[in-house]
């Protein structure tokens, strides 16, 4: 795939880059180039191979999930400008 200098003048407006003309043909063969080693990764063969999120296996820390503060509401909503049953009052956002 080539760009040609409309292309990448376009593409430059979507990225609100300010592109001198002159420059416009030398980006075109960059970006071409570009382009053309990302279809060279399409021929790699991936079969078999299991899609990971990092070079290295990680297994992340799990911590059990218990309670260990609160169930004390009345003092946390003593600290509200407003509330009512239990709950913080705000004011109304939505017109």
């Amino acid at each position: 795939m080539s760009l040609d200098k409309d292309t990448v003048k376009k593409l430059a407006h979507l990225a609100r880059l300010d592109l001198p003309d002159d420059e416009l043909q030398h980006l075109a063969g960059e970006l071409t180039h570009i382009l053309e080693f990302v279809e060279q990764l399409a021929e790699v063969p991936t079969d078999g191979v299991a899609p990971m999120t990092s070079v290295a296996h990680m297994d992340l820390y799990r911590r059990p999930d218990q309670v260990t503060d609160g169930n004390y509401p009345d003092k946390i909503l003593a600290n509200a400008p407003d509330a009512m049953d239990g709950f913080f009052l705000v004011p109304k956002v939505v017109e």
